[in-house]
């Protein structure tokens, strides 16, 4: 049993972590953040501009900084992009503040889910497979080194199912801490 504040959801591009965390954090009585989304609001420039701009480094500064932001709440599920876990402080603020899922599934189900998504700037090759056999290659150690549990998305429109399934896992698996209420 891992008693965590937060609920935090780690995986490749394309596993659905967006999806499910908004299905979970609803199933949960939670808020929900897209760290993704977060970063494009707050910026007001979508990440494929961002990677132009600043290149994936700075864009990784900014995801760190709103990751350590978001972790000092108490009681959300957020969902990190792909990439969160390449940075050593990441990694530490994912295992220190959160219950940690690794969402994880098969470059083929990434490919079907990715087949018209054109924002995503690592995936702007002629070889998208190669790209994503490559990303997971490099990720999936650094997923496996923070997560507290695995689950595999199949993605075969089983998304409500799936959820009810993790909501099951949690109970077992994460107690969030004891919050005192005002009476």
């Amino acid at each position: 049993m891992n008693p965590a504040p937060n609920l935090f959801l780690v995986g490749p591009m394309g596993a659905g972590k967006s999806t499910i965390g908004r299905s979970l954090a609803a199933a949960l009585g939670l808020p929900f953040v897209d760290l993704d989304h977060e970063i494009e609001q707050r910026t007001g420039a979508a990440i494929s501009l961002i990677f132009d701009l600043e290149g994936e480094a700075g864009f990784r500064a900014r995801e760190c900084t709103l990751l350590a932001e978001f972790a000092g709440h108490e009681g959300i599920v957020l969902a990190t992009g792909g990439g969160a876990v390449l940075w050593p402080d990441n990694r530490e603020v994912l295992r220190h503040r959160g219950f940690v899922v690794w969402i994880d599934t098969d470059v083929d189900t990434q490919l079907a889910r990715l087949a018209h998504d054109r924002k995503r700037p690592l995936l702007a090759t002629p070889d998208r497979r190669q790209r994503l056999t490559e990303l997971a290659r490099e990720r999936d150690p650094l997923y496996a080194e923070v997560a507290d549990l695995q689950c595999m998305s199949t993605g075969r429109g089983q998304s409500a199912s799936f959820v009810i399934d993790l909501a099951a896992h949690l109970q077992v698996h994460w107690q969030r801490p004891f919050q005192e209420t005002s009476a």
